[in-house]
């Protein structure tokens, strides 16, 4: 599944992440930097996305209209790019058995 980092994280999550997620992405180069949620959301659900964002407002959509798209919310405040990485890091597992999970919408990753 591809996993679009939105536009609020740092593009060079990419490649610091190749290794452990080969799918992942960015809204920037998915050319949809500056689109509306709605039209992010709508796209991610017809692709197959999982978005990755660090704001409330997916966060709040996944709670208002369930998966699909999946939602890994990073609820991390205002952390480095590294640390954006370690965390999903260290959440492979974790990540990959919620995409696999058809029944959850939202996973919530937090550091520490």
């Amino acid at each position: 599944m591809k996993l679009p980092f939105d536009e609020n994280l740092s593009p060079r999550l990419i490649n610091l992440l190749a290794g452990e997620f080969p799918l992942c992405t960015h809204l920037e180069t998915l050319g949809m930097r500056g689109i509306t949620d709605a039209s992010i959301w709508d796209n991610a659900k017809k692709h197959g996305f999982a978005i990755v964002p660090k704001d409330n407002d997916f966060r709040q959509r996944a709670f208002v209209y369930g998966a699909p798209p999946k939602v890994i919310w990073l609820s991390i405040g205002n952390a480095s790019t590294r640390a954006v990485a370690e965390l999903l890091r260290s959440r492979v597992a974790r990540i990959q058995s919620f995409i696999q999970d058809s029944n959850d919408s939202m996973l919530v990753l937090r550091s520490g």
